[in-house]
C-alpha cells in the first residue's frame, strides 16, 4: 500500500462518519480540510517547484472519487481547488508574483480558492452576457487599486475559501472582463447563507456580496475585452472539469451500488427465508447497475489515460463524457432505488441522499440540453467522426 493509498484509507473513513449530519443539517464540513491538508491533498495541483504536488490527472481523478465516495460536498470543494491551481499554472496572463503567493498559500496553510461568476440576474456565464459586478479604479498615492461590488450565487466553499476569483467587468468607457482575485478578509465582503438545495446540501453554497472591495491593481488578474474570451473553452480547465466532475457523481453512484449490495444481501424476509441477493430479480437489477458503471470506468480510464500522454480530449468530446457519466450514475441510483422501495427513499439509509446527490451533477455546466444541441449541430454539419 503506498502513502496515498493510506491517507485515502484514512480520508474515506473520517468524512463518512459525519457524511449524513452534514447533510442533514445543511452545515459545512470544517473538519475535513485540516486533514486533507495535513496530507498535502489541498496544493496536489500546485506545481512541484513551489511545494505542492504537482499531479497528473489520474492521481488527482483517485484523490475525487475517494472524496466523493465518502462525502461528495467536499469533493466539490476540491475540484474547484484543483482546477483554479491547474488553471492558474497553466495561464500565461496571471502575474507571476500573485499566483505565487496564492499557491504558496495553498501549499503552507491550506487556503481554499474558488470561482465566484454566477449572478442574480446573469445566470451562468457560459450562456453569455456581462457580469453586473463591477470593478471601478482606484487611484492612490502610491499605487492604483480597484473597488469591486457585486453579488454572487453558489459561491462553492466560501465558508472555508481564502480566496476568491469574482468573475467582473471592468467599468471602463469600453468593459472589459476577467477574474478578480480578492481575499476572503477584505472589508465588505458579507455572506448571506441561503444555501437550503436539494442534494450537496453541505458544499456551503452561499451568496456572496461584495460592497466596494478594495484590491490591489495586480489582482485585476485576467480581464480582457470580452471578444477575447469567447471560443476560450479548450484548456487544462475545462477538460479536466469534465472529468473530475464525471468522477464525483460516478463515486456517488458507486458508493449507492455499495449500499444496495449490503442491503441485499443481509436483508433476509421471513417469506423468502433466504437473502434479498438470491432472488434473479436483484441479481439481474445490480448486474444493469455493474453495466452503467462499468461504462463508466472505462470511458473515464481511456479519457484520463489519454489526456495524461498529452492527447487531451476536445471540446465536444470532454462534454459528451461528462453528459453519458453523469447520467448513467444518475441511473444506477435510481435502479437500486427502484429495486430497494421505500428502504431506499428512507432517509434512515444513505442511498436516498445518494440520490439527492447524484441529481446534482445534470445542474453542473455543460448541461445536457447544450452538450446534445452541440453534438447534433455538429452531426448535421458533418464535423463529427468517432
Amino acid at each position: 500500500m503506498t502513502d496515498l493509498d493510506a491517507a485515502l484509507d484514512v480520508l474515506r473513513t473520517k468524512f463518512a462518519e459525519r457524511a449524513e449530519e452534514h447533510d442533514r443539517d445543511g452545515s459545512f464540513p470544517f473538519e475535513n480540510f485540516p486533514l486533507l491538508h495535513q496530507f498535502g491533498l489541498l496544493s496536489l495541483t500546485v506545481p512541484r517547484e513551489l511545494g505542492g504536488g504537482g499531479a497528473n490527472l489520474a492521481t488527482t481523478a483517485r484523490v475525487i472519487r475517494a472524496i466523493a465516495h465518502a462525502e461528495p460536498a467536499t469533493a466539490l470543494v476540491v475540484i474547484m481547488q484543483y482546477l483554479f491551481h491547474g488553471g492558474i499554472t497553466q495561464s500565461t496572463r496571471w502575474p507571476q508574483r500573485v499566483r505565487e503567493i496564492v499557491q504558496r498559500d495553498a501549499v503552507e496553510n491550506g487556503a481554499l480558492i474558488n470561482a465566484l461568476r454566477v449572478e442574480p440576474e446573469l445566470g451562468t456565464p457560459a450562456r453569455g452576457g456581462l457580469p453586473a459586478t463591477i470593478a471601478r479604479r482606484v487611484p492612490g498615492r502610491v499605487t492604483d487599486a480597484w473597488s469591486l461590488s457585486g453579488h454572487k450565487l453558489y459561491s462553492t466553499g466560501i465558508p472555508a475559501l481564502t480566496w476568491l476569483g469574482v468573475w467582473g467587468r471592468t467599468d471602463e468607457a469600453e468593459p472589459r472582463t476577467g477574474f478578480f482575485l480578492v481575499h476572503r478578509g477584505s472589508p465588505g465582503i458579507r455572506v448571506v447563507e441561503s444555501w437550503d438545495h436539494l442534494g450537496m446540501r453541505a458544499s456551503g453554497s452561499h451568496e456572496v456580496i461584495f460592497d466596494n472591495v478594495i484590491i490591489p491593481a495586480d489582482h485585476a488578474v485576467d480581464v480582457r475585452p470580452p471578444a477575447e474570451w469567447t471560443g476560450i473553452q479548450v484548456g487544462h480547465q475545462n477538460i479536466w472539469m469534465s472529468v473530475l466532475l464525471a468522477e464525483l457523481y460516478g463515486a456517488v453512484a458507486q458508493a449507492g451500488r455499495d449500499w444496495l449490495v449490503r442491503f441485499a444481501t443481509t436483508r433476509v424476509p421471513s417469506n423468502l427465508g433466504a437473502p434479498l441477493s438470491s432472488l434473479p430479480r436483484f441479481q439481474e437489477a445490480l448486474g444493469s447497475i455493474e453495466v452503467l458503471l462499468w461504462t463508466n470506468r472505462a470511458l473515464l480510464d481511456r479519457a484520463i489515460d489519454a489526456i495524461d500522454r498529452g492527447e487531451p480530449l476536445g471540446l465536444r468530446e470532454g462534454n459528451l463524457l461528462k453528459f453519458t457519466v453523469t447520467n448513467n450514475a444518475i441511473a444506477a441510483v435510481e435502479k437500486a432505488i427502484e429495486l430497494t422501495g421505500n428502504h431506499g427513499l428512507d432517509r434512515r439509509n444513505p442511498l436516498e441522499r445518494h440520490y439527492r446527490d447524484v441529481l446534482c451533477g445534470r445542474i453542473h455546466t455543460p448541461q445536457n440540453d447544450a452538450v446534445l444541441t452541440d453534438a447534433g449541430r455538429a452531426a448535421f454539419a458533418g464535423a463529427t467522426r468517432y
